[in-house]
């Protein structure tokens, strides 16, 4: 189960998961409790398949298309927004995140088009947030302003390097110059509303040449940045060129080095980590990603999209984890076949529902809180699960972990090292007697 929560936690929700031949429903599910304001809301993340090149580390869901299907692309994400809105039979949509592949591909008129699509059938805000993920090449950067236009609030930069050796060795198709003129026209037109993904443990990279190149990132970026370490993955060209031994990676040493350089540099220059990766100033926290993490709804549309919510709509109870297909022209014809591409679907016991709650909740600084735990389990306190256990006073102790009256967080040491405590706190919730789900 750690596996595979972690595996979701990336980007958008969306990464590539193995094809299910059909539909599954797992039966005979305890039902958890549920809280109206946890299942009227729900933030909504709509993935964009296509890119125009693969990049030699990515193993994303995402394709290069063989012809012009926009068209098609843009009504069916319609349409499996609006089934996928009535299915869950929410009220509100709180925040709207384009993510990809590169939907910054897309036609600005087909993001006006879908939010439309969710105006017309639930309240969304002219305050919500509307984030989409941009490429910084010409092509990305001159389509700014209509998506700016077309109801997009917040821009995702990926600049991934400042270097250009580095973007050509990762397959990317934009230069630094690109980057930064990117990143300028996006500040210009949502100023505070802009983030700049940067990636670091690439191929070659020093402690050192990574320093200054933060420092250089921060002279211009915006108010949000995201860290993203750079994992090897079975399948992608760089994969079989460090296996081959025609690249070096830096070791774990070094890439634990360099989050920690770069945690202090954001603070240095007035920025607050709010989670693992994410850093923020003047309160531009990804309103997004927070419902994420704070265990809410969320509903997933397009190819390989992930959701959790309650299908009220077909009279569901309990939270669902819901996977839509995977290729794109199999996902397009299953929508216009029965309204929505939903490939898999698992009722969630009350355990499963805790473990990510308190899997997603520890990626946050401020942790999880007591009230917010009660608002799941209700019967079982943070310190009746995790006070009395050795292991976890263990970590108490040495400091890495905080359990107070606040609730449970990481301290600013044990959140660099929150891959080793997070087994130990989801065995321990493992001991107590919650219902799982059906095998």
């Amino acid at each position: 189960m750690l596996k595979y929560i972690f595996r979701e936690v990336s980007r958008g929700f969306s990464p590539g998961l193995r094809r299910f031949s059909d539909v599954k429903v797992t039966e005979n599910v305890a039902e958890s409790p549920t809280f109206p304001h946890l299942i009227e809301q729900a933030s909504l993340y709509l993935h964009w398949p296509y890119c125009l090149r693969r990049c030699t580390y990515c193993n994303f869901n995402k394709y290069i298309p063989k012809e012009d299907n926009e068209d098609i692309m843009a009504k069916c994400l319609q349409r499996e927004t609006e089934t996928l809105l009535q299915l869950s039979q929410v009220s509100c949509i709180t925040s709207v995140f384009f993510g990809g592949g590169t939907p910054s591909l897309a036609h600005p008129s087909t993001i006006a088009k879908i939010l439309e699509t969710v105006s017309n059938q639930v309240y969304l805000s002219d305050e919500a947030e509307v984030t989409l993920e941009v490429n910084p090449t010409p092509v990305g950067m001159s389509k700014l302003k209509d998506f700016h236009f077309a109801g997009v609030n917040r821009f995702s930069i990926g600049v991934q390097s400042l270097q250009d050796e580095h973007l050509k060795s990762l397959g990317r198709d934009h230069s630094s110059l690109e980057a930064l003129q990117t990143l300028e026209e996006a500040r210009r037109l949502c100023p505070g509303g802009v983030s700049v993904d940067i990636m670091f443990g690439r191929p070659e990279q020093t402690i050192e040449s990574w320093s200054n190149e933060l420092s250089e990132m921060l002279r211009v970026c915006d108010d949000h940045v995201s860290l993203y370490q750079l994992t090897l993955e079975r399948g992608t060209q760089l994969f079989k060129q460090v296996h081959c031994g025609q690249v070096t990676m830096p070791t774990e040493e070094m890439t634990a080095e360099m989050y920690r350089c770069a945690r202090k540099t954001l603070q240095q220059h007035g920025f607050q980590q709010y989670e693992v990766s994410n850093f923020a100033k003047n309160n531009s926290q990804s309103r997004h990603n927070l419902s994420y993490w704070k265990g809410k709804q969320y509903i997933g549309v397009g190819p390989g999209a992930h959701g959790r919510f309650v299908p009220l709509g077909e009279g569901g109870a309990t939270r669902e984890a819901r996977t839509q297909t995977l290729e794109p022209d199999v996902w397009i014809r299953e929508v216009q076949q029965r309204g929505h591409g939903t490939r898999r679907r698992i009722q969630l016991g009350h355990l499963e529902l805790l473990e990510e709650v308190l899997v997603m909740g520890m990626r946050m600084t401020k942790g999880i809180n007591h009230k917010h735990w009660e608002l799941f389990n209700p019967e079982l306190g943070l310190h009746e699960i995790f006070g009395a256990s050795p292991v976890v006073q263990e970590l108490l102790q040495n400091g890495q972990l905080i359990l107070d009256d606040r609730g449970l967080r990481c301290s600013w040491d044990g959140l660099a090292v929150l891959d080793s405590i997070l087994p130990i706190l989801l065995l321990e919730l493992d001991k107590q007697s919650f219902p799982k789900a059906a095998s």
